[in-house]
């Protein structure tokens, strides 16, 4: 067609196709401002509260990791996660989530926090002397300290986990299992794992006032985890008549953007300037 010009730029050999390479083209964009703002220190987490149910007071804050890119945007890290579970450089994000989570701990003596971590990280001697360091700092910090592990990467080494866990519960740390319910959690080793948190997938609960369905897959997942002795979070809240219908059926914490969107700068840290 005379004058059309297209908006794909010209494939490589090897390609088999423009959009395969231009989302590959993405992703090493993303892994490359990523690593360099690792190496920077521009990292920090955005804090978002977890509300009990019944009462609405917070009970305590998931640390989110975030980047900043050479523009100073900030990038979540839900966009750079999953590329980066299995480099070395998610396992150096984590140990710099675990240092400003276990700074603020110590800086904040009523803050109880979780910070997320890769089932990966268990076996990386640099996050396991981050830990080890963070608990020695202050004696009150293992027991406000909550390690938050995905239902994927459980699953991943679930052994080691479990072996890793019994031993920082005998020292105080908790555990929540995230986005359970998005994976294929083998309950075989669920009823082994002694998670004292389950947090129900997003995917669950959006919406969940007018979805017969979900209703029905959430009430199974309360049976387990009661039955395992698990407190249960509901991620992904949005809307009144959903935190209603979850505070109705014994859902314990609530969590999601219908309280709170996670803040770089939350009221306890401004009150410790």
């Amino acid at each position: 067609m005379a004058g059309y010009k297209s908006n794909w730029t010209e494939v490589p050999k090897g390609w088999e196709d423009p959009l395969t390479y231009a989302i590959t083209t993405r992703d090493a964009n993303l892994l490359e401002t990523v690593a360099h703002a690792a190496e920077a220190g521009e990292v920090a987490l955005a804090y978002q509260p977890i509300l009990r149910a019944d009462t609405g007071q917070i009970a305590f804050y998931e640390g989110l990791l975030r980047i900043f890119d050479p523009a100073g945007r900030i990038i979540p890290s839900r966009e750079f996660i999953n590329q980066t579970e299995g480099l070395e450089l998610g396992r150096i994000l984590d140990c710099q989530s675990l240092e400003i989570g276990l700074a603020a701990l110590k800086d904040t003596p009523g803050l109880r926090l979780s910070v997320n971590m890769s089932a990966r990280s268990i076996g990386y001697p640099n996050w396991m002397l981050t830990l080890q360091r963070g608990l020695e700092a202050d004696p009150t910090v293992a027991e406000r300290l909550i390690l938050e592990i995905s239902e994927r990467s459980a699953m991943h080494v679930p052994e080691l986990v479990t072996y890793f866990m019994r031993d920082l519960q005998a020292r105080g740390v908790s555990f929540a299992l995230d986005d359970f319910g998005s994976g294929y959690t083998s309950f075989r080793y669920l009823k082994d794992f002694y998670f004292d948190i389950l947090k129900i997938d997003d995917s669950f609960t959006r919406g969940i006032a007018e979805t017969p369905d979900n209703q029905v897959l959430v009430k199974a997942l309360l049976v387990i985890a009661h039955q395992l002795d698990m407190f249960t979070v509901a991620k992904g809240v949005e809307r009144e008549e959903d935190a209603a219908w979850m505070a109705e059926n014994d859902i314990e914490y609530l969590q999601g953007f219908y309280f709170a969107a996670p803040t770089l700068y939350p009221s306890w840290a401004k009150s410790n300037s």
